[in-house]
């Protein structure tokens, strides 16, 4: 089989560049009233970049494949996201900090909300972060054990939290035990080989159990688990590019990916002025750095196009810091669309956006899903994006004679 990563990897040279990646997670939209969030935002600093840029638009994984998170990200650092299929539950325990051994299987969770049938909300209302930690506080002392399996609880962000799995057979190719849509019976875990069928029967006793638990909730009242996985083995991404890499996110889940390839995570704050002032403060000790804004892709779930046009424009706001610090490369997408009207992850390809002193600058004149569609990259898999980076950065060799 090929191996395009591989094949990059020979022709990575030992060049000194900086390369910035900024993903604005679920950038891409459709038009509400004629115009998306991008179009709608007021974002001088991003258009005049992109009159200065090469534009285009990318695939996460396959034309009318619907990606999640961890796929669009795997994509966007390079590598096939078909062939490395990561459960988001090792991602998400990764990124707050949890270990995993060899006994492990790690799960994402949601507080819910429930009636006894059917879902009536998906993430609890998106309880503060603080209200729900004091909910896994309680789980934690309350449920243990299931049979021969140890439970461990995490707290995540809001509605999230980790479980853990500690047991002898235990596999993770498990279904998810979520409806994936609000009004919806529950769906409950599936195990696919015999390792897998236990890990299924553990999760949903459990999430019995933390319905038993959490019955006089209004609100957080209910589980739902999902991505369940042990710890992938990956080529590590410093190695392949040869960059020293840092990852600057808020949310855990987006740390676990950077953690898992390789990257080092870089401690911030809560807000997307956090993030760059880090950025800033940070520049000297990386070769890469790998910044992540949440909020585009939360407001486009929850259907809030306002919402989602100030998360921009604050994004446009900061634009003139990133580029103050004279990146070689400076790349600006998302890692999937998630589109207000659907209130959900889409296939619609995304915006991308390159800057650097190679490229075919003027063709451009505004940062919006048209025009990255007209663009000069044409559309293209997301996997090629760092290739593309390291090429703008000079940091390839010729291939051949």
């Amino acid at each position: 089989m090929f191996d395009k990563q591989e094949f990059v990897s020979k022709l990575v040279t030992e060049e000194k560049a900086k390369i910035v990646l900024l993903v604005m997670d679920g950038l891409g939209d459709i038009p509400v009233n004629g115009k998306t969030p991008l179009q709608a935002a007021n974002t001088p600093n991003l258009d005049n970049l992109a009159k200065e840029s090469d534009l285009g638009q990318t695939i996460p994984v396959l034309p009318g494949i619907t990606p999640g998170s961890g796929p669009g990200h795997l994509s966007l650092f390079g590598y096939d996201p078909i062939r490395y299929q990561i459960g988001r539950g090792i991602l998400e325990a990764l990124g707050i900090g949890v270990e995993v051994g060899e006994k492990d299987v790690v799960a994402r969770a949601n507080f819910a909300t429930w009636d006894g049938k059917v879902v009536l909300d998906r993430r609890a209302g998106r309880p503060a972060t603080e209200e729900s930690s004091k909910v896994v506080q309680l789980l934690s002392e309350k449920i243990k054990k299931i049979e021969d399996v140890e439970i461990t609880f995490y707290p995540g962000k809001e509605h999230r939290f980790v479980v853990k799995f500690t047991g002898e057979g235990l596999g993770d190719n498990v279904t998810d035990a979520d409806p994936q849509k609000e009004g919806h019976p529950m769906v409950w875990a599936e195990g696919l080989d015999e390792p897998s069928k236990k890990t299924a029967r553990i999760a949903n006793e459990l999430i019995k159990k933390i319905a038993e638990v959490l019955k006089d909730n209004p609100k957080i009242n209910f589980a739902l688990i999902r991505g369940f996985s042990k710890y992938p083995d990956l080529p590590k991404f410093p190695q392949v590019y040869k960059m020293k890499a840092g990852a600057i996110a808020t949310y855990p889940m987006y740390r676990g990916l950077a953690k898992l390839v390789g990257m080092e995570i870089i401690e911030t704050g809560q807000t997307v002025a956090d993030e760059i002032k880090t950025l800033k403060e940070k520049w000297n000790d990386y070769d890469f750095f790998y910044v992540h804004v949440k909020k585009t892709d939360s407001y486009g779930e929850d259907g809030k196009f306002e919402e989602k046009v100030k998360v921009i424009e604050e994004v446009d706001a900061i634009i003139p810091e990133i580029v103050s610090l004279n990146p070689d490369v400076l790349v600006i997408t998302g890692d999937h669309s998630t589109p207000v009207p659907l209130k959900a992850h889409s296939w619609h390809p995304v915006p991308l956006l390159i800057w650097s002193k190679y490229t075919r600058r003027g063709l451009s004149q505004a940062f919006n899903e048209f025009e990255c569609a007209r663009g000069t990259l044409g559309t293209i898999h997301a996997s090629d994006v760092m290739t593309l980076a390291l090429a703008y950065a000079g940091r390839l060799e010729k291939f051949g004679a």
